[in-house]
């Protein structure tokens, strides 16, 4: 029995990685490895299905918050190898999990794998003092893991070799995320108005700022819900204040996204800069038409048959087709059931141990 321990977000943590790092420590588990999980501080810790999920302990002063963690679950890692005789080190995002991945195998002689997920590569790498780092991390990685055919092109233009790149999808779990899940969120916001929905985290490279403007030119009556923590979301509320617009949500981090998913009739992800993200895969899932800008790996998996792209930081185009598809519930019905068909394609992650 192999034995690995995978490095990165996991739940409770929210996000697209801590979703694929679950997705494929379950996926493991039932291939018959040994899994063990080594992620970020969180006061809700806990071992799933069998799986040993632990964590280092940092402190939350930006700048030190890395670093400390850094030290930290190095230390927690060569531990654990010693302890459950690991085989496999696998870090998902390059800073700091694949450093911390790098320097458990400098010390242990154990191999490692990266997985990057995307902004670990389009603007951690575009940092001068980090580039050098990264692509050591990388260079001396067993294999690179890369969630889209974009990424590949990306770590290839960092001096890796082309056979050390695996493009390896994220996988969406169709037990969670299916057109059958029945919603209440409907209910809780009160409303019978169409939700147009958007899930992630409140950063920069997801473009939020311009769907909310888009909100503003849409003529059709509708909710815009907008699902996620992070730092823009105080500065995002004072827009949809300041600038009057109606019927905009914020519900801040949720875990029961497939529930509010199940109520939207329109996913939108405005992103500026995207690897291949698993809410699309999971809007999909649920037979739901998205709309996406044409960023990253996202032409990868969205098409005109399932939704429509458009280019990023253009909230004109977002209202123009948010608009088109609310006037059409035949159409998005069509998009939603290709959707559903697309997704079931996407039910594994592939490893190269």
């Amino acid at each position: 029995m192999k034995k690995v321990i995978l490095i990165g977000k996991f739940p409770p943590h929210l996000g697209g990685v801590a979703s694929h790092v679950q997705n494929l420590a379950i996926q493991l588990k039932k291939k018959g490895y040994h899994v063990n999980v080594l992620t970020y501080p969180h006061n809700k810790i806990k071992n799933i299905k069998d799986i040993k999920v632990s964590s280092a302990p940092t402190i939350n002063i930006k700048g030190l918050r890395g670093l400390i963690f850094t030290i930290t679950a190095t230390q927690k890692l060569i531990k654990t190898i010693k302890k459950e005789n690991i085989d496999i080190i696998h870090a998902h995002y390059i800073i700091p999990p694949g450093l911390i991945a790098l320097l458990g195998s400098l010390i242990t002689k154990k191999p490692y794998y990266v997985t990057v997920h995307g902004s670990d590569a389009l603007i951690l790498s575009s940092k001068t003092l980090l580039k050098p780092l990264i692509k050591i991390i990388l260079k001396k990685a067993s294999k690179i893991l890369v969630i889209s055919e974009k990424l590949a092109d990306k770590i290839l233009e960092l001096g890796i070799p082309e056979d050390k790149i695996i493009i390896t999808y994220n996988m969406v779990n169709t037990k969670i995320f299916n057109p059958q899940v029945k919603s209440s969120f409907k209910k809780e916001i009160k409303t019978k108005k169409p939700i147009i929905l958007f899930v992630g985290n409140l950063v920069p490279q997801k473009g939020v700022e311009h769907l909310i403007k888009a909100k503003k030119l849409l003529k059709k009556n509708s909710k815009l819900v907008i699902v996620g923590g992070g730092p823009l979301l105080k500065k995002l509320k004072k827009i949809v204040k300041k600038e009057n617009i109606k019927d905009v949500i914020f519900t801040g981090p949720r875990t029961d996204i497939n529930n509010i998913m199940a109520a939207a009739d329109i996913i939108v992800l405005p992103s500026i800069s995207e690897g291949l993200p698993i809410v699309l895969l999971e809007a999909m899932a649920m037979a739901k038409p998205v709309v996406a800008t044409k960023v990253g790996g996202i032409p990868e998996i969205v098409d005109e048959n399932v939704g429509i792209l458009v280019e990023p930081k253009n909230p004109k185009k977002l209202a123009d087709a948010i608009e088109k598809l609310l006037s059409d519930e035949k159409w998005r019905k069509k998009l939603g059931e290709n959707g559903l068909k697309k997704a079931a394609k996407f039910s594994t992650i592939k490893t190269p141990y």
